[in-house]
């Protein structure tokens, strides 16, 4: 057996005899041509904001996150705020650009959906996974019909120029990049100008500043999962995708039925630890929005694709697992946060004795991404609860009626 087929199945989804036959195909033929042992960890995710909104969502995300302010690279027309926890975690890429009359790729998955265009530059880019042979990747991936942006229309995007970076996915519109780096360099990005700007390190002291005055600043972790959504028709191919693209396997599936929708993690080959390199998970409606008037059933997952896009939905952070002040760590941390004005969708569902509690904060108004906690008790060995997930599903679906809502009397 391959190395990528070794792991444990987990879930109770029904998968097709198509996904079936080719997550075994693919992995091994994946394994075979040594593309598993030259992909390793995602270095680093990047996402987008409108013009005018990266310093308030560094501050936010210094806040809400354990991640500091590194440096900016300026090119002609975006700034790209670095924000780092430690070497061996992944780099956030926060990318602003200048002109708002600016158009491009970006800006054209966004436009085409009704709430994804009312903040036409914010969205999620994808991941930058380390590779050991930069050309050696890309050329096998090549092979296997994967195209990639040529070296010019990286410089004309202003996108690092040391990274080989994949076209948009048609399932997930995410791009996947690939850097070359050995395990003990620092990670380097080639693009601009690099300054420390004193107004980004102003919201970024503060936010740190805040963070050690309510006493979690030692609690937040490194992101633990990211979770994209996509339609429904979509699920299978996508996960298919991501796997032939990274070094990550298929952990398994499931069937959150009350929600209408399947929850669907892979996790890296080399990495046990998801703070190492962040479990992908992929979330998709079980029938598709034509069928609800038939069927009545809950359709969040397919709503938030239909009005924003397939995107990254939300970004998840692991909390020490302990207790501060007599209340569970998580606990503490969200209770910390509401006092400084940020909102969530729920209360922290889920319990010790369940194994894990859980949170979905407000999406963010830059760059419409929902941050999530989550705290795994002691031995805990599974991922989710489908409880929780059913619970954390329905909020962010509520929040999403009352914004599509809000769309549609704006344009009447």
């Amino acid at each position: 057996m391959s190395q990528s087929l070794n792991f444990q199945r987990n879930g109770d989804k029904e998968n097709s005899v198509f996904f079936q036959e080719y997550l075994v195909k693919l992995l091994e033929q994946r394994d075979q041509v040594g593309l598993t042992d030259m992909i390793y960890e995602i270095d680093a995710i990047m996402m987008t904001v409108d013009p005018g909104h990266s310093i308030e969502y560094i501050a936010e995300l210094c806040l809400m996150t354990p991640y500091h302010y590194l440096v900016t690279l300026e090119s002609e027309s975006h700034w790209t705020h670095i924000l780092r926890i430690a070497p061996e975690y992944p780099d956030i890429l926060v990318r602003e650009v200048k002109d708002p009359k600016t158009h491009g790729i970006f800006r054209s998955l966004n436009d085409v959906y009704p709430i994804g265009a009312r903040k036409p530059y914010s969205r999620y880019m994808g991941e930058i996974l380390r590779v050991s042979d930069l050309h050696g990747v890309t050329e096998i991936q090549k092979t296997r019909e994967f195209r990639f942006f040529s070296q010019d229309e990286i410089r004309k995007m202003e996108l690092p120029g040391n990274l080989a970076i994949s076209k948009p996915s048609p399932y997930t519109h995410n791009i996947v990049a690939y850097m070359e780096r050995p395990s003990d360099q620092c990670r380097v990005y080639a693009l601009g100008v690099s300054s420390i700007r004193g107004d980004v390190q102003e919201v970024y002291l503060a936010a740190k500043e805040m963070q050690k005055k309510r006493q979690f600043d030692e609690l937040l972790m490194p992101v633990d999962h990211l979770a994209t959504r996509v339609y429904s028709q979509n699920r299978e191919v996508a996960i298919l995708e991501w796997l032939s693209l990274s070094s990550y396997y298929y952990w398994g599936s499931y069937d959150i039925k009350d929600q209408n929708s399947s929850t669907n993690v892979t996790k890296s080959v080399h990495f046990d630890d998801e703070i190492r390199s962040p479990a992908k998970v992929f979330t998709a409606n079980n029938t598709p929005y034509f069928v609800n008037h038939l069927e009545q059933l809950p359709s969040p997952t397919e709503t938030f694709v239909r009005n924003y896009g397939p995107r990254l939905h939300h970004l998840a952070l692991a909390v020490q697992d302990g207790y501060t002040n007599g209340v569970e760590n998580i606990d503490y941390v969200v209770d910390q946060i509401r006092q400084e004005g940020q909102d969530f969708l729920l209360d922290v569902i889920g319990s010790k004795e369940e194994g894990l509690k859980q949170i979905f904060s407000n999406a963010s108004e830059h760059s419409s991404l929902i941050i999530e906690y989550v705290q795994r008790f002691g031995e805990f060995k599974g991922f989710f609860t489908k409880e929780n997930v059913a619970g954390l599903t329905h909020a962010a679906g509520v929040a999403d009626e009352l914004l599509e809502l809000q769309a549609e009397t704006n344009q009447g």
